[in-house]
């Protein structure tokens, strides 16, 4: 049993990518191209939350189809840190109570992922043939 499970871990890591950036683009789709439609949509590109849209969707696109993964997940963690520590951290330490978990994860699974890497299922695998 153990080596099926350690047999599927190098796919595994390539899902959790795929689904971080699938789960952050919607934050820079809605934010950018108002698709879905919510409370953050239509923000100016000139404010924070403008600028995150474009890290979201440009970022997470890149980081769907597994290109420059390492420094794009890099990137993407810091500046969720810089969500969390900006937005929800004035508001109360405990991130249950400031509205801060989504971005504290997203900040960890991305801090992983830029050590970690993309996993198999990757553009960066096909151009450097390594995982």
């Amino acid at each position: 049993m153990t080596k099926f499970v350690d047999s599927l871990t190098p796919h595994v890591l390539s899902l959790l990518r795929v689904m971080t950036a699938l789960l952050l683009m919607q934050h820079g789709t809605t934010k950018i191209l108002g698709i879905p439609q919510t409370p953050m949509t239509g923000v100016s590109l000139a404010t924070m939350p403008g600028l995150a849209g474009l890290f979201e969707l440009i970022g997470g696109a890149l980081l769907l189809i597994g290109l420059f993964s390492r420094p794009v997940a890099f990137v993407l963690s810091g500046m969720t840190a810089v969500a969390y520590f900006l937005v929800h951290a004035p508001k109360d330490f405990y991130p249950i109570l400031n509205g801060g978990e989504l971005a504290a994860l997203y900040c960890f699974t991305l801090f992983y992922l830029a050590f970690a890497g993309p996993g198999p299922w990757s553009v960066d695998r096909l151009i450097r043939k390594t995982i």
